[in-house]
């Protein structure tokens, strides 16, 4: 998992409870774009952002289990057409934390279909 730095920084202030607003169904968005530009733990922001491409959660998500974060979102027939090459969880509708970035082909969305997209994210500790 890509971590940006605002994403990192955003997981610790949350620990001690300084962090707002929180990754929550009301206020948890996945984001897709165009750009293929490699990632950088600085960026604030997808690179190339589709059209209409920030959704809101489905009923039930974000979910965790044990070690497990997942995000689900539909993107409906005139969302996000075109190529998707990257993605990122945020916290807000516009501008917000993003969470991480993540750069990968996943096609091309056209306007004649709905897509459903889901992000597990998983945390694991490295062996000592």
């Amino acid at each position: 998992m890509s971590i940006t730095n605002a994403g990192r920084n955003y997981i610790c202030s949350a620990i001690i409870g300084t962090e707002s607003p929180t990754f929550t169904s009301a206020n948890s968005y996945i984001e897709v774009g165009s750009s293929t530009t490699v990632f950088s733990a600085t960026q604030t922001t997808l690179v190339s952002p589709l059209t209409s491409a920030r959704m809101g959660m489905q009923a039930t998500y974000p979910s965790v289990a044990t070690n497990v974060i997942s995000f689900r979102a539909n993107f409906g027939t005139t969302d996000a057409q075109g190529a998707w090459n990257e993605w990122g969880i945020f916290n807000a509708s516009s501008g917000g934390t993003m969470l991480n970035r993540k750069v990968e082909s996943l096609g091309t969305k056209p306007g004649t279909q709905t897509w459903q997209f889901t992000v597990t994210l998983t945390l694991t500790v490295p062996a000592s």
